[in-house]
């Protein structure tokens, strides 16, 4: 079934489709009086609505019953990710979403050739914004995750963290094996509580983490965490990282 969020407290008896999500159900997905859709509203319940009237330029649909749905991950991810050449951040955003972050913050790093001025900020931030929200509604989310830029890796929140991890590729060559381990271990200790947890992962550019940034990291008190043994490229290691997340916390 069709999910689509909405920008409202709750939904209460009847609902006008908004045009955005008209044009959709309406238009491309060619529904009709009687068919069926879901919406999330901001209190995060899932409401099944029946459409009830269908004009050329509205449709009313009704509610039909609501029901709360468990699927978002149970840990709080952050991705940090250094500015990536071409269309690297659409994809990143795109799976993440998929795989359950619910955060995301693009920073200019000291390798990245890719630069956003402030014109490309905003048009690339509500790109970004439409591709999260079709993936949330593609995955059946219940919540929409946020997407934000950051001049520098100095910029980020770092305070708002209970765990904070660097995938440095360096770590990796030399053949650190124990701090992902040791990271899902503690949460998989903590599960029950561990919604109220939080992580933020950083990861560099197609260049990488310089050693500046590497030693700022180590100094806010990030962990250096290799990813298995292949170097992975900047839009896949966030991917095998929630992957990895998602199988300790939710299946095994």
């Amino acid at each position: 079934m069709q999910r689509y969020f909405i920008e409202l407290p709750e939904i209460n008896d009847t609902l006008e489709l908004p045009a955005a999500i008209y044009h959709h159900a309406i238009v491309v997905m060619r529904m009709k009086v009687g068919d069926y859709f879901e919406i999330v509203a901001a209190d995060k319940k899932v409401t099944t609505m029946q459409l009830t009237k269908v004009t050329s330029n509205s449709a009313t649909a009704r509610v039909d019953y609501k029901f709360k749905h468990a699927v978002e991950l149970p840990l709080q991810v952050t991705i940090a990710c250094g500015l990536s050449k071409k269309d690297k951040a659409d994809w990143i955003v795109q799976k993440a979403t998929e795989l359950g972050a619910r955060r995301f913050i693009f920073f200019r790093g000291d390798y990245s050739i890719a630069k956003w001025d402030k014109k490309k900020q905003e048009k690339k931030l509500t790109r970004l914004k439409k591709i999260i929200c079709a993936a949330a509604e593609q995955a059946h989310r219940v919540e929409v995750p946020t997407v934000h830029y950051a001049e520098s890796i100095k910029n980020l929140p770092l305070k708002e963290y209970s765990n904070k991890i660097v995938a440095y590729e360096e770590a990796a060559k030399q053949g650190e094996k124990t701090a992902l381990a040791s990271l899902i271990s503690k949460l998989r200790e903590e599960k029950g509580s561990v919604t109220d947890t939080s992580l933020l992962a950083v990861f560099g550019p197609e260049g990488g983490i310089s050693t500046a940034e590497v030693q700022y990291l180590k100094d806010n008190g990030f962990t250096l965490t290799g990813l298995g043994p292949r170097i992975m490229r900047a839009e896949t290691a966030p991917l095998y990282l929630l992957a990895a997340l998602s199988y300790a916390l939710e299946l095994a």
